[in-house]
């Protein structure tokens, strides 16, 4: 665990450092605000413990600064940038599970609880959709992985459930497809890594397989391209990977 950062510049394909972070977190998130500061949030630190510590890293000054902690301490959490400019943390590893969720405004600098996720998970994702609506998908939860699905309505603070992926699946990634669906892809199941693949349609709330990638993976990256298209990188099989991939729709 390291608290040193790094500011990569496309234009030169260069690497310089950058200020620390003022804790080592590990599981921890990163979240671009619009103000162009970026949130970093919990994390587990020594011996594995979780903390609430929350930082700020602005790009204009190169300075990172504490901001207020968190309600609830929490690692391999999920952090969204909302259309309102808020970020919504959602559950997360503390001594167990976490089904909890906290809204993060960067005009106060101020945490707020908000409703609560009907199942504790880890290692899911959270997707934000085209309606302003936030999709999180699998994960961990307290007794085992699972592909029940929930979504969580800003304009009311409370989550509904909808329909399960058609796989149990965790450390999988989902991506917003340029037709406002979500793409999942890889991730473990209860006893293997996975190469199947599914999307979301938020119009009729139903899940599709589509093609496998050419690899399991799980713990990777998904990122969507200019193109619409989805690279996925890296990840583990049986040992970490190297390879990547594109999803074309």
């Amino acid at each position: 665990m390291t608290s040193t950062c790094e500011i990569y510049d496309p234009s030169t394909s260069l690497w310089t450092t950058t200020a620390n972070l003022t804790t080592t977190p590990n599981y921890h998130t990163a979240t671009l605000l619009n103000s162009g500061k970026v949130l970093i949030a919990g994390g587990f630190i020594a011996s594995t413990t979780a903390t609430a510590v929350c930082d700020i890293f602005d790009p204009t000054t190169g300075l990172v600064s504490t901001t207020a902690s968190m309600h609830t301490a929490r690692y391999s959490h999920t952090a969204t940038l909302l259309n309102s400019g808020k970020v919504l943390v959602v559950g997360g590893y503390d001594t167990t599970r976490l089904a909890t969720c906290e809204i993060f405004d960067p005009s106060t600098s101020t945490w707020t609880n908000t409703g609560s996720m009907a199942v504790g998970r880890t290692f899911h994702t959270a997707t934000l959709l085209n309606s302003g609506k936030v999709l999180v998908t699998g994960g961990y939860t307290p007794s085992s992985p699972t592909a029940a699905c929930e979504i969580f309505d800003p304009s009311t603070s409370t989550w509904s459930t909808t329909a399960n992926m058609t796989t149990v699946r965790y450390s999988q990634t989902a991506n917003l497809l340029s037709s406002g669906q979500v793409l999942v892809a890889g991730g473990y199941s209860a006893s293997s890594p996975l190469d199947t693949c599914e999307t979301f349609d938020p119009s009729t709330s139903q899940w599709n397989t589509t093609a496998s990638m050419t690899a399991p993976r799980y713990t990777h990256i998904a990122n969507l391209l200019n193109s619409g298209e989805v690279l996925a990188a890296g990840g583990f099989t049986t040992a970490a990977i190297a390879t990547c991939e594109n999803y074309s729709i």
